[in-house]
């Protein structure tokens, strides 16, 4: 039996708040929604489910309120059999909260960060040993930006491949983007990373293939039912996602990083690894919540 691939991941925790309706509210109109469900989140924690299902060994860090919201999420996780051993508990800072409003063709989402704020880089140094011992490192931005920067440079003097979701969008120093070995925007993040407008797809590869001979890492650009579009010194390849029906698009992203993840750390092709992801992506959908709707390696396998 192959050993499990081992992956830190350092990011957020939050406790989803899902508002089911019918429609957005326009700017100052109040409407009725349908219902409301809690359930555990933040891209951090969400990608850690997402790799733990998979099959990977999987070590949490991160920041959580040291309150009801806090501790369900705890037991959440540990349960998917991920190691919490890095998660701190914070007595004066509430567990992080992400308000969502999901029709059935879009969501909305306004993240409260909480104890998320107090992931420090001395808190990443604490668990510095952890992040060497991985294979790869999964990173996003609902943490400060200068403890994300921590565990990469931690990586990097590990030899440990590194993964950037830049979710949410922010602007990132040249610094840390050469920090990357596989950057992960969306189309909307990687306009707001590349400073270019993409009006078609042949704008879109050739802003691409100049950002790739940039930086230098392999860009997967994730572009929802299209799929992915993935560049490396190899060129630019796409996959397609399989049509499915739509459930709850909240922790796509997340199930498509950590599956790249996972594949990666297995030391699969690129091509490989993204289609084992975009496939993952696709299933995550049809199901309502994002760390419910992570697929397990062998849903995945057969899809």
């Amino acid at each position: 039996m192959s050993k499990k691939p081992v992956i830190a991941v350092v990011g957020s925790f939050n406790m989803d708040m899902v508002v089911s309706l019918d429609r957005l509210p326009r700017l100052g109109e109040t409407i009725a929604g349908e219902r409301i469900q809690y359930a555990p989140g933040g891209k951090g924690a969400n990608q850690a489910v997402g790799c733990a299902r998979l099959g990977a060994a999987t070590v949490m860090i991160g920041a959580l309120g040291n309150d009801r919201f806090g501790r369900e999420i705890a037991d959440s996780l540990a349960q998917e059999a991920i190691d919490m051993e890095g998660a701190a508990f914070m007595e004066d800072f509430p567990t992080g909260v992400a308000s969502i409003l999901r029709t059935q063709e879009d969501n909305c989402i306004v993240v409260v960060p909480g104890a998320n704020e107090r992931c420090t880089p001395d808190w990443i140094d604490e668990h510095a040993e952890r992040i060497r011992q991985s294979g790869l490192l999964l990173v996003q931005l609902e943490i400060p930006l200068e403890s994300v920067i921590r565990a990469m440079e931690i990586a990097r003097e590990a030899g440990v491949k590194i993964v950037l979701n830049p979710a949410p969008a922010r602007p990132l120093p040249e610094y840390v983007l050469r920090l990357a070995d596989y950057l992960t925007p969306n189309e909307t993040e990687f306009e707001a990373l590349s400073g270019t407008d993409i009006e078609s797809e042949e704008m879109l590869f050739q802003a691409m293939s100049s950002w790739q001979r940039r930086y230098g890492h392999t860009l997967v650009v994730t572009r929802g039912e299209k799929g992915i579009a993935a560049a490396d010194k190899d060129g630019i390849r796409t996959i397609k996602a399989p049509s499915v029906k739509v459930v709850d698009t909240t922790g796509a992203g997340d199930a498509l990083n950590a599956a790249l993840g996972y594949g990666i750390a297995n030391g699969w092709p690129i091509g490989d690894s993204a289609s084992f992801a975009v496939r993952a992506a696709a299933l995550s959908v049809t199901r309502f919540g994002a760390q419910h709707g992570m697929p397990y390696r062998d849903e995945v396998t057969i899809l």
